[in-house]
């Protein structure tokens, strides 16, 4: 049965509480909803979020999170393997003595310094390991961070320099005379050298890195090739055995350390000078026109905008030629037998070299000598009137002293080569430039050399010290010539010739060159001024 009780309707005010009992449930719901929304999606993803979150700007942003549509989310840039920016082929330039790889004193920074004791180091390429440098492709290293880099080819011949340098420089610890390094062959030894350790470590690195790349570019006569038999022999032999290609020479341009212009300015004053004309600009004008050709053809010229590489020339034309290009003048290697600081030469980036005559092509019957006893004339010199320092000594002694024997024009029946080796000092004077074929020919015939000149660099003077086997003059004391060079005492000369006759060997050009003969040190100067240069791409 159902109940009958009687049903009364609510009234308003018991509906009340109902109402707000539910708008509350509704508001705590809707809270709860976007909460859990913002902490899904993130602040910058949310549609609920309109204000940047408080921690926001702890971390440095300055701008709340929201963005465009269009706009990208940022990320942080990362730069792999370059700790700074590049440097630029540079130089320490003004020494004013000839470089050497055996003086004490500390290395001049940062980048290029010839010939000194503790070479400077390239900083960049330091800490490349050996694995790294012995590598012939790209190899990648990784560093304590996980990021990995990979090296050009050019950095990893810098890298074998560097470490080139450092085997130097830990060298030149050792003052002893005589090089300590192992050598079948020779073992550089005595007061002749600046230090015997340093040269003997720099040249079995160069032996061992060392690569020349020679530009295919020009033709014959001017361009790969030169006179063998004439004054200026040291220039044709040089390229001549460059053109071979039995020593240093790569045929890959990407492995080569330097790269040799090929030009002879003899040849091109043979071809191209007109006789009795008063300037030679087609000879300037043909090696810049070469140098053009070549930086545009290949692209080493202006990487290092000619820093490494070199010319060679042995005519008195050779420097003011070079004028032609600037950045062959101020910044290749120039190796010149007109070595004169007072027209540009730098002895801190090119090279002096010996200027030798060889009239038959040959040195036989040139090299050696009676001994010391069998020398009875002090000092002789034969040869014309060319310059003023040869005007002043042809005035002071010409045929006026029997133990000061000065020839413009040797007496009919009188041989030139019989002269030096009857002679204990044979005098050296400049002719209209600095350089003369008499500072070789005295060392052939184991004759003292006495130089007289101003403001010329001995050859490889990097590495030999000329005051151990030579006397220098100054010009102002030609007139005193006699009374120098007696006042050398019997031991003092004795030490003297037995000196020139140990260096000797660095000054002999032979049919195939041997170690440490003037080809391989001529190409040794090139190597220490290319050690000091710090290439980059």
């Amino acid at each position: 049965m159902c109940s009958t009780t009687n049903m009364m309707p609510r009234s308003a005010s018991s509906n009340l509480p109902y109402s707000i009992l539910i708008l509350v449930f509704f508001l705590l719901t809707f809270s709860f909803v976007t909460s859990l929304v913002d902490f899904t999606l993130g602040p910058e993803r949310s549609w609920i979020s309109f204000h940047s979150p408080p921690w926001a700007r702890r971390v440095g942003f300055s701008r709340p999170f929201s963005r465009d549509g269009n706009e990208e989310l940022e990320r942080p840039s990362r730069v792999i393997g370059i700790a700074e920016p590049p440097l630029a082929p540079s130089r320490v330039i003004g020494i004013a003595e000839p470089p050497s790889i055996g003086i004490a004193e500390p290395p001049l920074a940062p980048s290029r310094v010839i010939g000194i004791a503790e070479p400077p180091l390239a900083p960049s390429i330091l800490n490349i390991t050996n694995k790294f440098q012995n590598s012939s492709t790209e190899s990648p290293a990784t560093d304590t961070a996980g990021v990995i880099k990979t090296y050009t080819k050019l950095e990893r011949l810098e890298a074998a320099l560097a470490k080139a340098r450092s085997s130097i420089r830990e060298a030149s610890k050792n003052n002893n005379t005589t090089s300590i390094q192992e050598d079948l062959d020779y073992v550089p030894r005595g007061p002749i050298y600046r230090n015997a350790n340093v040269f003997h470590r720099s040249y079995l690195e160069m032996e061992k890195l060392f690569k020349i790349y020679v530009y295919e570019e020009g033709e014959l006569p001017m361009f790969h090739t030169g006179p063998c038999r004439s004054i200026y022999s040291s220039e044709g032999r040089f390229i001549m055995e460059m053109e071979k290609g039995n020593f240093y020479r790569t045929r890959d341009p990407d492995e080569a350390l330097v790269y040799f212009l090929p030009f002879s300015v003899v040849m091109m004053v043979q071809y191209l000078y007109v006789p009795g004309a008063h300037e030679y600009h087609a000879i300037g004008h043909t090696v810049a026109d070469y140098v053009d050709v070549v930086s545009q053809r290949h692209p080493f010229w202006n990487r290092s905008l000619g820093a490494d590489h070199f010319m060679l020339s042995c005519h008195d034309w050779g420097p003011h030629t070079t004028s032609y290009v600037p950045n062959l003048f101020k910044n290749s290697i120039r190796v010149l037998c007109n070595a004169n600081t007072s027209e540009g030469f730098n002895p801190s980036k090119d090279a002096s070299l010996p200027e030798i005559n060889l009239k038959s092509g040959e040195i036989k019957g040139l090299i050696g000598g009676p001994s010391p006893s069998k020398r009875p004339i002090l000092a002789f010199f034969a040869g014309r009137l060319h310059g003023h320092i040869r005007y002043l000594l042809l005035q002071q002694w010409k045929e006026k002293d029997q133990d000061v024997q000065v020839y413009d024009s040797l007496p009919k029946g009188v041989r030139y080569e019989s002269m030096l080796k009857k002679s204990r000092f044979c005098l050296c004077p400049s002719g209209y430039e600095v350089a003369s074929p008499r500072l070789v020919e005295a060392i052939y015939a184991e004759c003292v050399p006495v130089l007289i000149s101003d403001g010329y660099v001995p050859p490889l003077s990097d590495v030999l010290n000329w005051k151990a086997f030579s006397v220098s003059v100054e010009v102002k004391d030609i007139p005193n010539l006699k009374t120098i060079l007696m006042g050398i005492s019997q031991g003092q000369y004795l030490r003297l010739h037995r000196r020139v006759k140990q260096v000797q060997r660095h000054f002999v050009i032979n049919g195939t060159p041997k170690r440490f003969d003037i080809f391989h040190m001529i190409v040794h100067s090139i190597w220490l001024r290319r050690l000091n240069v710090l290439v980059q791409d």
